[in-house]
């Protein structure tokens, strides 16, 4: 392992999906090896480029993502603690600096691992893509959050009738963002990124089933489906 972090480090782009297999499969189990790489990768993300530390960070964030949260008294989180913390600074120092969309979203939700913050570590990345899969809390159909700049809104697909239904989302407003929304839209617009506070306040807002009517939170169906 300490030949392939090497290589990490001159390489990090060419190394990464070898060393995510051996450290981190599939981004969501991390191996005891994973967690012990953290003060490596700490070291590694302090030396590295500009243009080369996010894969760093994004590996990680993806290892951090997988530990148990800080009440576990034995979480790697608590005992690589030092070296979190200096790449959570170095992961907030690269938010701030100009970064294309998919980036930006897949740091913050590094930020978010390193932190300790469970599930939207990993439930941010529709905010890129533009769609969450969610269903409905009352009849249950499969339903398409839709998060786009110009129109935002909640489709269900009838496939036998070859329709589409849509009802456009309530983003919530800027005042009524409280906790880790209110963070997360004030972060985006404070780092140039006017597009992604937008889908925050339509990730965090309300919509309705275009089947049965009925209102839903959709941060709230989002946990729900990420949970199951």
């Amino acid at each position: 392992m300490p030949a392939l972090l090497d290589r990490f480090e001159a390489d990090p782009s060419g190394v990464w999906s070898e060393l995510m297999d051996h450290l981190c499969p599939q981004l969501d189990i991390a191996f005891t090896a994973g967690f012990a790489a953290l003060p490596r990768l700490a070291e590694i993300a302090t030396a590295s480029r500009p243009e080369t530390v996010g894969w760093v960070l994004l590996a990680a964030g993806a290892i951090a993502s997988c530990s148990p949260g800080l009440s576990d008294a034995d979480s790697p989180l608590t005992v690589f603690s030092a070296p979190i913390a200096v790449l959570r600074n170095l992961t907030d120092r690269r938010l701030s600096q100009p970064t294309d969309a998919e980036e930006y979203v897949n740091l913050l939700q590094a930020l978010l691992s390193f932190e300790g913050v469970a599930i939207w570590d990993r439930c941010l990345d529709g905010l890129q893509t533009g769609e969450y899969e969610v269903d409905c809390p009352y009849c249950g159909v499969d339903m398409f959050i839709v998060i786009g700049q110009d129109d935002s809104f909640c489709r269900t697909d009838d496939y036998a009738l070859q329709e589409v239904r849509k009802s456009p989302l309530q983003p919530a407003r800027t005042q009524e963002l409280e906790g880790l929304p209110r963070r997360l839209f004030t972060r985006a617009l404070a780092d140039g990124q006017e597009g992604l506070a937008h889908g925050v306040r339509s990730l965090f807002g309300r919509a309705a089933c275009p089947d049965c009517g009925t209102d839903f939170s959709v941060a709230e169906r989002v946990v729900a489906g990420w949970m199951l």
